[in-house]
């Protein structure tokens, strides 16, 4: 997992950094920003953690660390390293209050499956992440990364309060929300489609009986098995079903020639 982790983290910074396709200050920011959101949010998460539940987890820190990153790519080259920091202390919080809390509390998000979190490592922290940017994109850094001549119409919220331009910056922040609503309405609907298609060629969930024995056990492929365990679930090519089958056709006493 940690391995895993490491890789997406690293090959992340090409993905930020590679985003101006060009090698600019704007680049090295948008990969500064991203490993110091990152980082931030991975220490909040396992904070959060030792808090509330006495010790940290590996799968904490992964998911910490997915959350900040998912977080700061909309903002990473717009945005300052004050305000990088501060997205990630609420990309490592807001998710895991969503992921520790609320998802235990909500009646709709138990009823999906989602066993690796991406609803709230994705979809809070990516929504999370696309507010943040209308309210800490810079001007100045905005006028790096898009090279128009009117780049005084794209400011972050909190700095058209502070320069007298909040219509702008409440604009550019509708644009976000306006965004954000258009992302999850195409998921939702393109995901839909594909659902109901898969639909006609496999369940799209596994029954409950075959849900307590686990995926891996269904297909034969169960780590550390006992003997026996799984067996109902084995396939033609492995299972053990066939073992009295082939003793009744044993010669008396059991012995096989070999040839």
């Amino acid at each position: 997992m940690l391995a895993g982790a490491g890789l997406l983290w690293m090959g992340w910074s090409g993905f930020n950094g590679g985003d101006p396709y060009t090698v600019s200050t704007d680049a090295s920011l948008a990969v500064l920003n991203t490993h110091v959101c990152t980082a931030t949010s991975l220490l909040t998460w396992l904070l959060l953690d030792i808090l509330f539940f006495g010790k940290p987890s590996v799968i904490g820190a992964t998911q910490g660390m997915i959350t900040g990153l998912v977080c700061i790519t909309p903002a990473a080259g717009v945005v300052q390293g004050w305000a990088a920091i501060l997205m990630g202390i609420m990309s490592g919080s807001i998710p895991w209050y969503t992921m520790m809390v609320l998802h235990k509390k909500l009646w709709l998000l138990k009823q999906v499956d989602d066993t690796m979190a991406v609803f709230h490592t994705h979809a809070v922290a990516g929504s999370l992440g696309g507010i943040l940017t209308g309210f800490f994109a810079h001007p100045k850094l905005n006028r790096i990364f898009y090279l128009v001549p009117d780049w005084q119409h794209y400011i972050g919220l909190a700095y058209g309060l502070q320069m007298g331009r909040a219509s702008a910056g409440f604009k550019q922040m509708g644009i976000q929300l306006l965004g954000i609503l258009f992302v999850v309405s195409l998921n939702v609907f393109v995901t839909s489609i594909i659902c109901l298609l898969i639909r006609f060629v496999v369940p799209l969930r596994l029954s409950d009986e075959e849900l307590q024995t686990g995926d891996d056990a269904i297909h034969g492929e169960e780590a550390y098995a006992l003997w026996g365990d799984g067996e109902k679930y084995e396939s033609r090519h492995n299972s053990v079903y066939g073992v009295e089958e082939f003793a009744q056709d044993l010669p008396k006493g059991g012995q096989v020639e070999m040839a």
